[in-house]
């Protein structure tokens, strides 16, 4: 550290007073503003290490990325339209009360964890279809949008040029012109490539209603966290069908091919059933919240639908606006309470103390563990920080298999084989706080039973990591590992 200020005393010569002085007072702002707002620990260190190893750099980081806060505009609007949400919400749990006497006991818990600090009813009678192929899923995509009805609302991360992606586009426009209302929400970081592109016109002009949302204005980011993102993947069909998963609208033969990570492998569901217009309630509220047109959440008059399946199931969605730690403590409640087995899969791992020691504290008791990642990811930093952890999970029991036959990028849970959490979530820290993030937790042996299938073939394309040839990997490697995993609270 002296020979670092030594280095800047000779860059700033006469200047280097003044810049101790305007670093010290950076310093010690952003950690009154770390006390104030309560931050973790772990977060707030990492936080204060970064500014203090580089002070301008670690400014500039802290002030764009480094609070929660979605913005006073945003929070504000959301806050005034949550009132009408809780009225549509009381209505749905009226209208679905009795289904929640069809959950099996060790399932009533963790749905009564996920409807708390009003979240969604569970909802029976749906049928649910599990796809994994993602040139098929783009073609049934632009097969529901040619058989639509009445409204077409879609709600993605990531709209990305290029491939089958832009099928899906003139499908679309196609559908406007026959007078199907669409509506269509993308991230604005996440879709700005396509944003930036030929493809919003195309849209608008052909009556499509089109809104990126959170966009990121020069000189706001103090305000409101630039990388705070909405990360859902819903496409509403005639209130009637509705499609989560993993998936962006993206092709895997042109999405991110610089990466050197191979195709990207998702999953979607196709859901049918009353839990459809949970979804739909999601995409309406981030719409009037996202859209400056829209000032009122008006209330939905809950549709009495067909029950085309007998599946039970939960919409959870989670946000910056409201049931921000929800999720956090739906994933932990999982771990806790699994008596058999875990299986995860995600592209990023990033727990924290709490998530690592109920992992562990499974392994532990005897519950079989698994753990499933990309082997490449097209995040070294993340890829360095999700090894920091492979040591300690081994240790406890924890098995940990490297898919390789791409960016493994679906996003699951399965507990005991009788209760599946499947949607848009990483288990990372981002995903569990920050994003604006959706799953679906069905409660249902034979949806189990087929989501296990698919994890089992992820597993014959991995490989298991040897704890013994692991614990021999080079200084360098640890030292980088480790390295990330010191800020891996803000990654």
């Amino acid at each position: 550290m002296i020979y670092f200020y030594q280095l800047l005393q000779n860059f700033y010569g006469a200047y280097f007073l003044l810049f101790t002085i305007l670093h010290f007072i950076a310093v010690a702002c952003i950690g009154l503003h770390l006390i104030w707002v309560r931050r973790t620990v772990s977060v707030a260190l990492a936080w204060l290490g970064v500014v203090l190893i580089f002070p301008f750099l670690g400014l500039i980081a802290y002030l764009m990325i480094g609070g929660k806060s979605i913005g006073r505009a945003y929070m504000d609007k959301g806050l005034g339209m949550l009132a009408n949400v809780q009225q549509q919400l009381k209505a749905a749990f009226s209208f679905y009360q009795a289904d929640q006497d069809q959950l099996p006991f060790e399932a009533k818990a963790l749905s009564n964890l996920v409807a708390a600090n009003w979240g969604s009813p569970v909802v029976a009678g749906n049928s649910i279809d599990l796809l994994t192929d993602s040139l098929t899923i783009l073609s049934q995509f632009i097969a529901d949008i040619d058989a639509a009805k009445k409204s077409l609302h879609l709600e993605f991360y990531i709209w990305a040029l290029g491939g089958d992606a832009d099928k899906v586009a003139e499908a679309l426009i196609r559908a406007a012109k026959r007078g199907i209302d669409c509506k269509v929400l993308l991230d604005s970081l996440g879709s700005k490539d396509w944003l930036h592109s030929a493809w919003p016109e195309r849209l608008r002009e052909a009556g499509i209603e089109l809104v990126a949302a959170l966009p990121i204005h020069f000189g706001s980011f103090q305000f409101r966290r630039v990388d705070l993102r909405m990360h859902r993947k819903i496409f509403v069909i005639d209130e009637a069908v509705v499609w989560t998963g993993s998936m962006n609208l993206v092709d895997p033969r042109t999405f991110k091919q610089d990466a050197n990570v191979g195709e990207w492998v998702d999953a979607m569901l196709r859901v049918q059933g009353p839990v459809v217009s949970e979804f739909e309630t999601t995409f309406q509220f981030d719409w009037s919240v996202c859209n400056p047109q829209v000032t009122l959440f008006n209330p939905r008059q809950l549709l009495t639908q067909s029950s085309p399946g007998n599946i039970l199931a939960q919409k959870l969605s989670t946000g910056p606006i409201a049931r921000d730690d929800i999720l956090y403590q739906c994933i932990l409640s999982a771990l806790i309470d699994a008596r058999e087995s875990l299986i995860i899969t995600t592209p990023y791992f990033g727990a924290d103390d709490g998530l690592m020691q109920a992992l562990m504290a499974s392994a532990h008791r005897g519950v079989d563990v698994t753990l499933i990642v990309p082997r490449k990811n097209d995040s070294k930093l993340v890829a360095f920080s999700s090894r920091s952890y492979y040591e300690d999970l081994m240790a406890a029991g924890v098995r940990i298999a490297e898919f390789n036959g791409g960016l493994l990028h679906t996003k699951s849970l399965l507990i005991d084989h009788r209760i599946a959490m499947f949607g848009s979530v990483n288990f990372d820290m981002r995903s569990l706080h920050l994003n604006f993030e959706i799953s679906l937790l069905i409660y249902n042996d034979e949806f189990c039973q087929r989501l296990n299938t698919l994890l089992q073939s992820y597993l014959q394309k991995s490989s298991f990591v040897d704890p013994v040839a692991w614990a021999k990997r080079s200084r360098l490697q640890r030292l980088k590992e480790n390295a990330a995993y010191l800020i891996s609270p803000l990654l």
